[in-house]
C-alpha cells in the first residue's frame, strides 16, 4: 500500500470528528450482541481496502454494526458481505468467496471497496454534518485512486450521497436517477453504476439474485477493462 493510502487510512481510523458516531460505535462494541459476545470488536472508523491501483470502486453507505464495526473491514462478517463476496468471486474480482476477518487472505482484482461514511450511524441514518465531515476522506480516496474508471454504488443511499459529493465538488447539474445497472458519466471520465444493495431483505424478496449482481460486476469489468 502506498504511503498516501497508509496515512489516509490511519487518519480515518483515528478520526473522532463526530461525537454522536464515536459514542454509538463505542456502545455497539461494548454492549455486544449475543452471537458475538466473545468477539473483540474493532470499534473504530473503518477505512477502505483493496487494490490501490483499482479501476473499479465499490461504494456502500457505512460499515454494518456487527460487520465492519466488529471486524474492521467493510462488508466483512455480515450477511450483506457474505452475498457480495460470493458474487465478486463468481465475477472473478476476488480470490475467494468469503470475507470473514482482516487476516483471511482476501485479495481484490483492480478493485477498492469503501463506504461514504466510515462509522456506523444510529438507525443507519447519518446526519448531514457527519456526511460532510467524512466527505473529505472520500475525496482523498477518489484522488488517490489514479486509475479509477467505474464506481458501483450499493443501494440508493450510497448512490444519492456519491452524487451529492460529485455535485458539490464539480458543480454537477445533470439529473441522474437510481436505476439498477444504468451507466452515468461523471466528471473525470468516471462511470457511475447504481446497484441494488446486497442486503438479506433484497435477496429474500428476490429483488436481486446472485446471477443479476454477477452480471452487473462482469459488465463493470468489461467497461473498466479489468
Amino acid at each position: 500500500m502506498s504511503i498516501k493510502f497508509k496515512n489516509l487510512n490511519k487518519t480515518i481510523t483515528n478520526c473522532k470528528k463526530c461525537p454522536r458516531l464515536v459514542k454509538f460505535v463505542k456502545k455497539i462494541s461494548t454492549e455486544k450482541r449475543k452471537k458475538n459476545i466473545n468477539d473483540i470488536y474493532w470499534g473504530k472508523p473503518v477505512a477502505g481496502f483493496g487494490d490501490i491501483n483499482a479501476k473499479l470502486l465499490i461504494l456502500g453507505l457505512a460499515p454494518a454494526a456487527h460487520g465492519g464495526t466488529r471486524t474492521g473491514r467493510a462488508f466483512t462478517g455480515d450477511k450483506s458481505g457474505e452475498f457480495l463476496f460470493k458474487c465478486l468471486y463468481k465475477a472473478k474480482i476476488s480470490n475467494q468467496s468469503f470475507s470473514n476477518n482482516l487476516n483471511d487472505g482476501l485479495k481484490l482484482r483492480s478493485t477498492y471497496i469503501t463506504n461514504i461514511l466510515k462509522c456506523v450511524p444510529p438507525g443507519d441514518k447519518p446526519l448531514n454534518n457527519e456526511l460532510t465531515n467524512c466527505s473529505e476522506y472520500f475525496d482523498s480516496e477518489i484522488a488517490n485512486l489514479k486509475k479509477l474508471k467505474i464506481i458501483i454504488t450499493l443501494g440508493k443511499v450510497a448512490f444519492d450521497n456519491c452524487l451529492k459529493f460529485y455535485k458539490k465538488k464539480f458543480n454537477l447539474i445533470k439529473k441522474m436517477n437510481f436505476i439498477h445497472g444504468k451507466c452515468y458519466l461523471l466528471p473525470g471520465n468516471v462511470t457511475l453504476i447504481p446497484c441494488y444493495h446486497p442486503s438479506p431483505r433484497n435477496v429474500n424478496t428476490k429483488l436481486i439474485s446472485k446471477k443479476m449482481i454477477v452480471n452487473l460486476f462482469k459488465k463493470a469489468k468489461k467497461l473498466s477493462t479489468i
